[in-house]
């Protein structure tokens, strides 16, 4: 029978009371957030909100939803994630297969590897990406917030080191049957790692639902900003030339309480879809362990 020591039991107790700690300090802002979108005017702008809506109403959210830039945001934020998770991930898996064969399968796996590794570690600069990004004449375009970007180094690598741990028993048995690389790759790799496919996914949406920089220098048009911008132009920068916000809506309520509204939406989508992956995450992400 296993036994548990003294030890064992005080550094259990101690490690999810720091766990319960972490999580409640995570969660305290948002729920804060959530009752400053919901409160009245007067009790926002003098910071009597704490964890409940003061004078409750949800003018806040309905004056946000009838923002015409609000919703453009969004939905250029939503067409980034969608193509962009897509596109990368295939682009992903199609690098990852072919460099997780062993080196007498595939000689020049090595150059290749270093290649993509040398990309993650060095780059030409800000300015040199920004003047090539003219050139290619995709300013203002939703494809200059997805194409560059989409190979992820680091999640290839994550994929690559996934597909490695695969039997190689079933790739033998698919060959046998007569099937080439690409049935192989769909009908045995592909199901077999979706845990990390799963995984690599949810990175992949989340990076492009937060990212704002590039939104930010590659749009010239405040028309094409995805929301993670739209909210870092009138949150950060208290800029409200570029989101045309109509005075008559800043006079009769909250900046604040519009602001937190704003905010709330913009994460909505992220929190919905996290809790549905999350169970992945063990099996998903194991780099360099040995799993066979």
């Amino acid at each position: 029978m296993y036994h548990k020591s003294n030890t064992y039991k005080l550094f259990t107790v101690i490690n999810y009371t720091f766990l319960a700690i972490l999580s409640i300090a995570c969660i305290i802002p948002l729920i804060h957030i959530l009752a400053v979108s919901f409160s009245g005017k007067a009790a926002a702008n003098a910071n009597l909100v704490g964890l409940l809506p003061v004078q409750f109403t949800v003018e806040a959210y309905s004056k946000t939803l009838e923002n015409e830039n609000f919703i453009r945001s969004l939905w250029v934020a939503v067409q980034r994630t969608t193509l962009g998770t897509l596109i990368s991930m295939v682009l992903v898996t199609l690098a990852a297969y072919p460099l997780s064969k062993e080196a007498h399968h595939f000689k020049r796996r090595s150059i290749y590897t270093w290649f993509f590794v040398f990309t993650m570690l060095f780059s030409g600069g800000l300015i040199p990406f920004y003047i090539l990004i003219q050139k290619l004449n995709m300013m203002n375009t939703l494809w200059v917030l997805i194409i560059p970007g989409a190979v992820s180094v680091w999640n290839m690598i994550l994929l690559l080191n996934f597909f490695r741990g695969v039997p190689k028993d079933l790739e033998e048995a698919a060959f046998i049957d007569g099937a080439g690389h690409l049935r192989t790759l769909f009908s045995i790799y592909l199901p077999v790692s979706m845990p990390a496919i799963a995984t690599l996914s949810l990175f992949s949406m989340v990076g492009h639902w937060n990212s704002w920089f590039d939104g930010l220098i590659f749009m010239t048009d405040h028309k094409n900003y995805p929301l993670a911008t739209f909210l870092q132009t009138i949150i950060v920068q208290q800029d409200f030339s570029k989101v045309t916000v109509r005075p008559e809506d800043l006079e009769n309520i909250s900046q604040r309480t519009v602001k937190a509204a704003q905010i709330f939406i913009g994460m909505a989508p992220i929190l919905l879809v996290y809790p549905f992956l999350q169970r992945f995450f063990v099996k998903g992400i194991v780099l360099g362990a040995v799993k066979e």
